[in-house]
């Protein structure tokens, strides 16, 4: 297909609105929680896997869709994971208890963990490396903010119609996609590679593990049975992941690809950014309804600081990525995202004002919108093309991860310092947890600064 005007467009039309369903749908769910607690039951534990869920398989398979796209055509895989992804969320409306919805939300996540890198690749194969950059920002305004936008869109439909309307909504976004995708995008393929399944497996059973006890952990405690033997298990699947990929002819994760400093610091950046975000956003919008007692809309609303903000500094930094290189705009973003954090950690209180909140809401909305779309084109000019899609799988995949290790951490850090019987005790628990966010933010910050400028330099041209 040929690189005229109306087929860029269409293409960052149709694979931007397809990351933005999948990304929304991380954490669409969140301020939905009180009310599908109280309809279908659950503890904070149930209620941290309605996310979880999604975002692990989400990450863990990734990777394994940009092969599977690579091996057998991007579009026709494409067109696949938006089927399953809008089945799934038909399933996930009609969901009779806590335990069918969290199901339906793992499948969610497969059809997601298709979608993402794919859509990347797809756009980055349609578009003019000139232009690139460019496309990158708009794509990265729409999918980047959608995780982000999710309490907001999620506050709106429950209050104005049900939480079961969250899921409904994907439902003809999705049967109109397939088809579109199947018309207006041009397919490509990579090297045609052997799917790695014992990868998948490995690395699917490691942070199965790990996620799995850190949730265990502050409901059964921390030298309980269970925690141990899921966290010691997630560990040795995760060391016999390292050592089959080593070994493998065909690794689903080339290890190659880190000794790269640059792709290795997008993507340690990448997990310690949705350590920090997610985890925070999955406890803050808790914290606007249950201890300062708005409803779902309202608690929407008041993050719109945070949601908006990303679609105005998106298509911004993947402009200057093009004029002055990604590096030291990620920088900014990621320094803007720990001051947030910090300074929400310092004012909270049960009672704390709107007006006090909104300076961490507007850092953190712009330190996003200048982190991604200078991630996307520092990561797509560290590699090969022939290596694009894995890569693309690899950071997406980095941060999903960090969303999960981030919601399944803070929680824990929240439950071990505080609880739910009072807004004080909330507050007890919410403040470390937004330190411990700050921090992961923090690490980000010295992750991307140790990344060699000259290294990013010669990639970002090459």
């Amino acid at each position: 297909m040929l690189h005229t005007k109306e087929n860029v467009a269409r293409a960052v039309a149709i694979t931007g609105l397809a990351a933005f369903m999948a990304g929304l749908d991380n954490l669409v769910i969140v301020t939905a929680l009180p009310t599908i607690s109280v309809e279908l039951g659950g503890a904070l534990n149930d209620l941290e896997w309605t996310v979880n869920a999604y975002t692990l398989s989400f990450a863990v398979l990734m990777m394994l869709a940009a092969a599977t796209g690579d091996r057998f055509g991007r579009r026709k895989v494409f067109v696949a994971g938006l089927l399953i992804f809008t089945g799934a969320s038909a399933a996930a409306a009609l969901a009779p208890g806590i335990g069918w919805l969290i199901a339906a939300r793992a499948v969610q996540g497969v059809g997601a963990a298709v979608i993402m890198p794919l859509s990347l690749t797809l756009l980055t194969a349609a578009v003019p490396e000139r232009k690139r950059g460019a496309a990158l920002g708009v794509y990265a305004a729409v999918s980047g903010v959608s995780a982000a936008a999710g309490p907001l869109v999620g506050g709106l439909v429950v209050q104005e119609l049900s939480w079961h309307w969250i899921f409904w909504l994907n439902v003809p976004v999705g049967l109109l996609l397939a088809p579109v995708a199947l018309w207006g995008l041009a397919d490509s393929r990579g090297p045609n590679a052997r799917l790695d399944v014992a990868g998948t497996v490995l690395v699917s059973l490691g942070m199965f593990g790990l996620v799995f006890g850190i949730v265990s952990g502050h409901v059964d405690g921390w030298s309980s049975a269970t925690t141990l033997t899921m966290l010691t298990g997630g560990v040795l699947a995760l060391v016999l992941f390292v050592w089959w990929e080593k070994r493998t002819d065909e690794p689903m994760l080339p290890l190659a690809l880190f000794r790269n400093r640059a792709f290795s610091g997008i993507n340690v950046a990448s997990l310690l950014m949705g350590v920090g975000v997610f985890g925070a956003i999955f406890l803050l919008t808790q914290f606007l309804q249950t201890v300062q007692g708005y409803d779902p809309m309202q608690a929407g609303v008041r993050m719109l600081a945070w949601t908006a903000a990303p679609m105005v500094a998106a298509p911004v930094s993947g402009m200057l990525a093009d004029r002055f290189g990604g590096r030291p705009v990620v920088l900014v973003g990621l320094v803007l995202q720990t001051l947030a954090l910090g300074y929400y950690a310092v004012v909270i209180t049960p009672t704390v004002s709107y007006a006090a909140q909104l300076p961490a809401f507007v850092l953190a909305g712009l330190g996003m919108g200048l982190f991604y779309a200078p991630i996307a084109h520092v990561l797509m000019g560290s590699v090969r093309e022939d290596e694009q899609g894995i890569a693309a799988g690899a950071n997406a995949a980095t941060r999903q991860l960090g969303a999960t290790i981030g919601v399944a951490l803070l929680a824990a850090v929240f439950s071990g310092w505080g609880g739910l019987e009072s807004p004080q005790r909330f507050v007890d628990g919410l403040q470390p947890a937004l330190w411990v966010g700050a921090g992961a933010m923090a690490l980000a910050v010295v992750a991307m600064a140790l990344v060699p400028r000259s290294q990013v330099v010669a990639q970002e041209v090459r």
